[in-house]
């Protein structure tokens, strides 16, 4: 059987003690990371590092794709922080709108209240200005009935003196009437003695 060799790009990088850490990619073993240290010399040649999966790399072929790791990562990290900033700023609008309509609608509510509030002062003096035109008429009308009642025991009190002396005048005129009648009729019935 023969094997087929699989090779895999696997992104790491060395620091400051020559550690060797994993950036990207797969997990290497401590004995790879061993081997990888062992042969890395401190000269000008590019060293290649060889991986547990049979990939090989130069220094500065691992330099350049660590480098294009980190620009993808700080660009997938601005990319995020964007959309980040983005939401926030889209929040940040909704809020605002919400708290703007909330404004409104409390502003409306006291506008409203206010109206109301004014409209019943205003009934409230309309009431009180009946309530003071009807006092005002019903002392007017009871003036009125005094005066009427006072001119109508005036008026009676001359109409019962009138009637009085009309009767009076009446019953003295048929006295008189009735004298001379008296006279009349006894004149009639006896006739004078003429001297003869």
């Amino acid at each position: 059987m023969g094997g087929t060799t699989s090779t895999h790009w696997v992104t790491f990088e060395g620091d400051e003690n020559e550690n060797i850490t994993v950036v990207k990619g797969i997990r290497l073993s401590e004995n790879v990371i061993d081997g990888m240290k062992e042969s890395s010399p401190s000269g000008s040649k590019p060293q290649r590092y060889s991986v547990a999966y049979g990939a090989s790399v130069s220094d500065e072929e691992l330099k350049r794709r660590v480098a294009e790791e980190r620009a993808l990562e700080q660009a997938e990290k601005e990319s995020e922080d964007q959309k980040r900033l983005k939401q926030a700023k889209e929040l940040d609008r909704e809020r605002a709108a919400a708290n703007e309509q909330l404004t409104r609608a409390i502003l409306q509510e006291r506008i409203s209240n206010e109206e109301e509030g004014a409209k019943a002062k205003h009934l409230a003096r309309q009431l009180e200005e009946k309530d003071r035109v009807l006092k005002k008429q019903d002392a007017f009308y009871k003036e009125q009935l005094a005066r009427l009642e006072e001119r109508s025991s005036e008026f009676y009190k001359v109409t019962t003196e009138q009637y009085q002396k009309a009767a009076e005048e009446v019953e003295a005129k048929f006295k008189r009437l009735l004298k001379f009648h008296k006279i009349k009729t006894s004149y009639t019935q006896s006739p004078p003695h003429a001297p003869f």
